[in-house]
């Protein structure tokens, strides 16, 4: 009797872990590569999880003398090096760069969840203390590196974005937009901030990032702030004016959303023929490696772009209860998808760069990296071919890869942001390696 107790324990065993397998193994891509690039990109059915695929890859750091590797016809050096979680960057009009170099506010509490996010933010290299400090870096003699480097302005409160309007500096902190008096050629703002518009910022602050982008009159401002949570999770309620890019009038202080249902845009940037604003989006997961593809689209006044209760111009989450049926038909359809989980942060249009065809009309996409998809995806920098109309068409070109390691196990960096020097070269912020990388035409 006691043999068939034993027996049948085992099986119940062996039964029981292969359920628990089965549950929790990691969802494998199944579409080929480049399927989920494009005007139109290949959708699956969603392949829901008990558990999440997670696949984070460590933060492993650039060795003395490597570099990411450039696209054909094209080189790439250190401009800076030695910064602390380098992200977004505006170059002002003498040519100086500036760089945030920031994270998100500490995360306190959340129970498991945000013990799990703590964990796999410090294996991604995301874990270090936000320095909270915007740096100006000069290449006064301009041979490519910037031999200059102060501390801009300090004392900020997890700032990201960045935009020059006339002789004003605004500043996007996690929580609200700063104003500093600005005077070309300084190297350093002492003068306490403004505050000028409060931000929504409550807890947990899932995506704490503010992008910022300037009007071309400079008369308004453009603030990207992402949802509260993956798919409206932690209640509707704590997601007023986010997932959404706010309009803000300085002078008389009104501000709007001025389109929704973005379930996280980062990086915005003025398309040069049309004068209309585009940003990239980090869309949902939870849906498998297949699902849902991130994407660079024009932002229309108005606009409704479907999160959390669809994607993609009317694919329904069903995920997101109750749901919202009637919404379909008046949902934005994005313009050009870049790829599943890739997490896209920088934008930037090629206006003033010198890097030679294929790069001569289009927009560079900074991609961070995946963390929840099998294979990784993303990690480098995309060009998207325009037309001269004005529209996003035509398959991608790397312009920058290599940032995994041969094996890939780590990352020796992860891009962020894009922005174009005075002198044609393209420069990619890395906040897992902590430099500013410059990729220009071969001699």
């Amino acid at each position: 009797m006691k043999k068939h107790i034993l027996a049948l324990s085992l099986i119940f065993l062996v039964i029981g872990a292969g359920v628990l397998y089965y549950l929790t193994r990691p969802d494998v891509a199944r579409l080929a590569e480049g399927q989920d690039v494009g005007r139109e990109p290949v959708f699956t059915a969603p392949r829901s999880q008990w558990i999440p695929t997670v696949s984070v890859a460590d933060a492993a750091g650039w060795r003395a003398g490597e570099a990411p590797t450039p696209a054909e016809g094209l080189t790439v050096t250190r401009f800076a090096e030695g910064l602390d979680h380098p992200r977004s960057m505006l170059r002002l009009p003498n040519g100086d760069i500036l760089v945030a170099e920031t994270n998100r506010p500490p995360l306190e509490g959340g129970g498991i969840t945000g013990f799990f996010m703590r964990y796999f933010m410090d294996k991604a290299g995301a874990g270090v203390p936000s320095a909270n400090r915007i740096t100006l870096l000069r290449d006064a003699d301009g041979d490519g590196v910037a031999e200059t480097r102060s501390a801009f302005i300090t004392g900020l409160s997890s700032p990201y974005g960045m935009a020059l309007a006339g002789d004003t500096l605004y500043v996007a902190n996690t929580d609200s937009i700063v104003a500093f008096p600005y005077e070309e050629g300084q190297t350093q703002i002492t003068v306490e901030g403004t505050k000028m518009l409060g931000l929504p910022h409550a807890e947990p602050n899932m995506h704490w990032t503010r992008g910022l982008i300037a009007s071309p009159d400079g008369a308004r401002l453009f603030i990207s702030v992402g949802s509260n949570s993956n798919i409206g999770e932690n209640g509707l309620e704590t997601e007023t004016n986010r997932a959404s890019i706010i309009e803000y009038n300085p002078k008389t202080g009104e501000n709007r959303v001025y389109a929704g249902g973005l379930r996280n845009p980062v990086g915005m940037a003025w398309e040069p023929a049309t004068d209309t604003l585009w940003t990239v989006v980090n869309e949902r997961d939870g849906l498998g490696s297949d699902l849902v593809p991130d994407y660079l689209t024009r932002v229309e006044f108005g606009a409704f772009y479907g999160w959390p209760w669809n994607y993609w111009g009317g694919y329904e989450d069903r995920r997101v209860q109750p749901g919202r049926p009637e919404i379909r038909e008046y949902t934005k359809r994005p313009d050009y998808a870049l790829g599943n989980h890739v997490a896209p942060l920088g934008l930037t249009f090629s206006t003033g760069t010198k890097l030679g065809a294929p790069f001569e009309r289009g927009a560079f996409v900074g991609l961070h990296g995946s963390w929840n998809r099998v294979p990784r995806a993303g990690y480098k920098v995309m060009f998207v071919p325009f037309t001269d109309e004005g529209r996003a068409e035509g398959k991608p070109v790397d312009v920058l890869t290599g940032f995994l390691s041969p094996d890939d196990k780590g990352a020796r960096g992860r891009p962020v942001d894009v922005t174009v020097a005075s002198d044609g070269a393209l420069l990619v912020s890395d906040d897992v390696g902590n430099i500013v990388w410059r990729v220009a035409k071969k001699p």
